[in-house]
């Protein structure tokens, strides 16, 4: 009988950065270093066996839907292994919200597939890097835990909540609302919230694993003294992909507007929004405020979208594909 396997995926980012200076937290070099490096100072949760693999080595600032798609089909063949406890997966900061939101909405694994990160270089003196390490792989280890995870700090938060909340701090993450999971103390786990559901794979992962481009989908944000031009400047551009039959992933697709408050949005922006509509985009709204979600209502043309905007962005590409 095979024993109990953790697996661990490297991607890159702040957790494999390296810095020529140890005291350096800002100029360093992300995607650096090797995860079987990483992994070389931090124990195995007793009685299971380590695997790594080399998924990826970027700055999660440039994640893409090639490493999306990589990454996915990965997790997915592990977890897929009777013999596998759990997936770990080391990810930059900057970009974790939207990995960790699209393996919860594909995935929705049985099995817990946790992401780790860092806010300081692997090369620091005082790198963060090996406790939220060794933590994802407590947490993975655990029985009867599920989902897509993201553990920092000694905080457990859903893929599906997880949210960054400041840009340097070692507490980089919050759940907005519905708050943390847990958390780890000592080694030991405090639950606070159900684990994230498991449900079916997916129904269009073949589709999502085949497709040469994902449906292109952008993002902007409603503000005072906003104006048509933005949305006006991708219509043209989007009109001139049609022309000359360009290939999905050029043409624009979709748009969520991140609005004021409830999800509201500037008046130019909004007749520029309907513009787009009746050229076939589809045009999402939620709400640019941290915390809260839009409530549903009022006369709005454009529909609401309960997540944070580079969750719904990327909940509308899997919508279009």
């Amino acid at each position: 009988m095979k024993q109990d396997t953790l697996v661990v995926l490297g991607t890159g980012g702040t957790i494999a950065g390296r810095a020529a200076d140890p005291a350096d937290h800002i100029g360093y070099r992300a995607g650096e270093v090797p995860v079987h490096e990483l992994l070389a100072g931090v124990a195995w949760p007793p009685g299971l066996r380590g695997v790594c693999e080399q998924v990826a080595q970027t700055d999660s600032k440039d994640m893409d839907s090639a490493v999306w798609r990589t990454l996915l089909q990965a997790v997915q063949a592990h977890v897929q292994r009777p013999e596998v406890r759990g997936v770990v997966v080391t990810h930059g900061t900057d970009t974790l919200e939207e990995t960790a939101y699209l393996l919860y909405a594909v995935l929705q694994p049985a099995k817990p597939v946790v992401l780790a990160s860092a806010m300081r270089p692997a090369t620091s003196a005082q790198a963060d890097g090996p406790a939220n390490l060794a933590d994802a792989l407590a947490v993975a280890a655990l029985p009867g835990a599920r989902g897509v995870l993201a553990v920092c700090a000694g905080e457990v938060h859903s893929g599906l909540d997880v949210r960054k909340v400041h840009n340097h701090r070692l507490v980089a993450f919050d759940s907005g609302d519905a708050g943390a999971l847990g958390v780890l103390e000592e080694g030991r786990f405090t639950h606070w919230r159900d684990w994230p559901r498991a449900g079916t794979l997916w129904p269009r992962w073949e589709s999502l694993c085949a497709a040469p481009a994902w449906p292109r989908v952008e993002w902007l944000s409603s503000h005072g003294g906003q104006s048509a031009w933005l949305v006006q400047a991708l219509l043209e551009q989007r009109a001139r992909a049609l022309e000359r039959g360009a290939p999905r992933g050029e043409m624009l697709e979709g748009l969520v507007v991140a609005g004021t408050g409830n999800g509201t949005v500037h008046r130019d922006l909004s007749a520029a929004l309907e513009a787009a509509q009746a050229a076939g985009v589809v045009v999402w709204r939620t709400t640019r405020c941290p915390r809260g979600r839009v409530l549903a209502g009022g006369d709005s043309p454009f529909p609401v979208s309960e997540l944070p905007p580079a969750k719904a962005r990327l909940a509308l590409m899997l919508q279009l594909l």
